[in-house]
């Protein structure tokens, strides 16, 4: 049902110096914006980026990526160096990096023997996302943290139901063997966890302790506390994506308050997105991760809302529109 103030929205929308429908997804994105902050003249005000790191244990034990899990720590390291590919967005585009330390050194257990969290754990990791969801106005979904396209494939093929060869991408840069390993784990924790999937999985917090990271299940805080806030989020890729899919089964409704920024190149990235239903706003063959797509996007929504804002309207610039027409001058 169209509220009145979607209408309100649309009106303006229609209204600025512009041919109607002229400036596409940067209209859907200022009509999301203002739906979030329940106003006809949404505001972006701070904006930040999330980036939630930790370890995960099946990296260590099984050889599923091509960079060890010192990497983790290294790369935190090099974020607050400002040296990062998500720094570098983030100064370009006025967005303060958050660091947030969820288990770097302190790795998930290894989910292809075991959950790699128990229910509790998982609980308190996505109670911290919650807790940043009032860091700023437009947040960013960041992470790091070697293993983690795992995960992602893990909780993607639970939710789904897709193959694990499907499902499981290059990451890091592993070779067709390391991807075809991967593959094997992801298959072993599916078999040994046996998620009763049907449609999909009901017990969101289950199948992330069960195959998640302290990351995600951040993340997964992040867009419940945004819900609560309302508050947008702008996912990244492949991994901050997969937080979406435990969203869905937790609180679907809470997705309303996310803009899916990019489609990565991992593999099954796009598969995730159907199933989200997401349309994501561009697809430049990134696959780095650490936020570097949501930074793009966040820039895409400041856009949109800024064009909501400053255009002029057809009867403030005196500019007529196309439904008008000239009078015609007469001559005796």
């Amino acid at each position: 049902m169209v509220t009145e103030l979607e209408t309100r929205i649309r009106r303006r929308l229609d209204s600025l110096t512009k041919p109607q429908g002229s400036l596409g997804r940067l209209e859907d994105l200022a009509l999301q914006v203002g739906l979030i902050q329940g106003t006809d003249m949404p505001t972006i005000g701070r904006k930040v980026m999330l980036l939630f790191c930790a370890d995960h244990g099946v990296a260590v034990e099984e050889g599923v990526s091509a960079f060890p899990q010192e990497v983790t720590r290294q790369m935190v390291a090099n974020f607050r160096d400002g040296g990062a590919a998500i720094t570098v967005l983030c100064r370009q585009y006025g967005i303060e990096p958050v660091i947030v330390d969820m288990g770097v050194g302190k790795p998930t257990r290894n989910f292809a023997r075991e959950p790699a969290m128990s229910r509790a754990e998982a609980q308190r990791a996505v109670d911290v996302g919650i807790s940043h969801a009032t860091d700023g106005d437009l947040l960013g979904a960041g992470e790091m943290g070697i293993g983690n396209s795992t995960a992602a494939a893990a909780l993607l093929c639970a939710f789904t139901g897709i193959s694990p060869l499907e499902a499981a991408g290059r990451g890091t840069g592993l070779d067709d063997a390391g991807v075809t390993r991967k593959a094997e784990v992801i298959a072993r924790a599916l078999a040994l966890h046996r998620f009763d999937r049907k449609d999909a999985p009901k017990d969101g917090l289950g199948v992330l302790s069960a195959l998640g990271g302290f990351e995600i299940a951040a993340i997964v805080g992040l867009i419940l506390g945004a819900a609560q806030k309302r508050r947008v989020v702008v996912l990244d890729g492949f991994i901050s994506c997969s937080a979406a899919l435990v969203v869905r089964a937790m609180e679907p409704a809470a997705l309303d308050y996310v803009v899916y920024s990019h489609r990565s190149a991992e593999r099954g990235h796009r598969r995730m997105l159907e199933a989200l239903s997401a349309r994501p706003l561009f697809d430049l063959d990134m696959r780095l991760g650490e936020g570097s797509g949501a930074a793009i996007g966040i820039s895409l929504v400041e856009s949109a809302v800024r064009l909501y804002r400053e255009m002029a309207t057809f009867d403030g610039a005196g500019v007529s529109t196309a439904a008008e027409k000239p009078t015609e001058s007469r001559t005796a």
